[in-house]
């Protein structure tokens, strides 16, 4: 929890034995997670493209695409923000229990921010429910 942290007695302190420093500002960058290493980079989001009907949003195209060629089966995705259908990037497809570990091991094998793999339940207006389906969330647009 704490970087470089040192022990510094109040005597010490004050006799001037121990090089004082500036204190440290908030970090600018948003914590996803809660916790960021400090070697890893964070990049700003871009800002949403606009909403279009019956289209791929451009935050999320290329990996909708990497996996319908890799034999998911994807009906809904979003590449999250506000006035979006998700709040993060979110791909949903149809499959089987093995669909959901298929789409997951491609995605990382590529590389992409995974954050969440999900199985839904849609509850209709009835209280039906219905599913179920699959869900995987990124971090960030995975491009």
């Amino acid at each position: 929890m704490f970087r470089n942290a040192r022990v510094v007695s109040e005597r010490d302190a004050s006799l001037g034995s121990v090089p004082r420093r500036a204190p440290r500002k908030p970090s600018p960058r948003r914590e996803l997670d809660g916790w960021l290493p400090t070697n890893e980079s964070v990049s700003v989001e871009p800002t949403p493209s606009p909403r279009v009907a019956m289209q791929l949003d451009r935050g999320i195209r290329s990996t909708v695409e990497r996996l319908r060629k890799a034999g998911v089966e994807t009906y809904e995705s979003c590449e999250g923000g506000a006035g979006h259908s998700y709040p993060e990037p979110t791909i949903a497809f149809h499959g089987g229990p093995e669909a959901g570990w298929h789409a997951l091991s491609l995605c990382l094998a590529w590389k992409l921010p995974v954050s969440e793999l999900r199985r839904v339940w849609d509850v209709l207006d009835r209280n039906d429910p219905t599913g179920p389906h699959w869900q995987i969330v990124f971090k960030r647009r995975p491009g």
